[in-house]
């Protein structure tokens, strides 16, 4: 492998780990993001910390859809 090969190799390696780096920070950042929703949904709605997944998405299409 010539000199060149292994430059273009650790350059192609640093860009993937800075690719790689970017999507955890992008995970992060939803995931705070959903959670705070959450968060915010339970407050302002209690009953939807007891409910079932399911059950709290029926409710919220139920009531949050607009008339069409």
């Amino acid at each position: 492998m010539t000199e060149d090969e292994k430059k273009l190799l650790q350059a192609k390696h640093r860009m993937e780990e800075a690719q790689a780096r970017d999507r955890v920070k992008e995970r992060k950042v939803r995931t705070r993001r959903l959670i705070q929703e959450g968060a915010l949904l339970e407050k302002a709605f209690p009953a939807a910390a007891g409910m079932g997944l399911e059950a709290l998405e029926d409710y919220l299409v139920q009531h949050l859809q607009k008339d069409v």
